[in-house]
């Protein structure tokens, strides 16, 4: 049970604004309760909006929720290789790119909130086997120091912010 106490040398200034959008809590609680409420609040969304675009270029509801479940698995990947001590520095990836490689508006919504949900599962049972020391380790991802309990609070701030997105652009 870790409550956000992450110092600012655990992440990259550029994840500031995900950090303050991961709220106080306690991190095991909060990734399981902010799925929960991220899939309610999609599951609310009229069936139009899911392929709308807001403007030229900007991604689908699909698409971003792909994203999203892109983004955890990498993220729990560099968690889970920095919890052992790999100093190996850990490279960036192109989101764009890989919305672009994605099925995401092929798909129903239904599949995509149920790979979330198991995703998130994954990710829970990740996060519950690390120790305190663990969860304290710093590795290096594109090219910036990041803890692993960091990355746990950047997976909840990274779903709020394209949550609040979603409020403000697509509905």
């Amino acid at each position: 049970m870790l409550v956000i106490d992450v110092n600012k040398n655990e992440y990259a200034p550029y994840f500031e604004g995900y950090m303050q959008a991961a709220g106080t809590g306690i991190l095991i609680e909060e990734l399981e309760i902010s799925v929960h409420a991220f899939i309610r609040f999609v599951q609310n969304i009229p069936m139009d909006k899911f392929d709308y675009r807001y403007a030229e270029g900007k991604w689908t509801i699909k698409e971003i929720i792909q994203h999203l479940i892109d983004t955890e698995r990498i993220f729990a990947y560099r968690a889970l290789r920095i919890s052992r001590n790999d100093s190996t520095p850990l490279p960036g990836f192109d989101e764009n790119e890989y919305v672009v490689n994605t099925t995401a508006s092929e798909r129903n919504l239904q599949g995509l909130l149920t790979e979330m949900a198991v995703v998130r599962q994954a990710t829970l049972s990740l996060f519950n086997s690390f120790s305190k020391e663990q969860l304290l380790r710093i590795g290096i991802a594109s090219d910036k120091n990041i803890s692993v309990r960091a990355i746990g609070f950047l997976i909840i701030g990274h779903q709020v912010h394209h949550q609040r997105i979603f409020e403000e652009r697509y509905l």
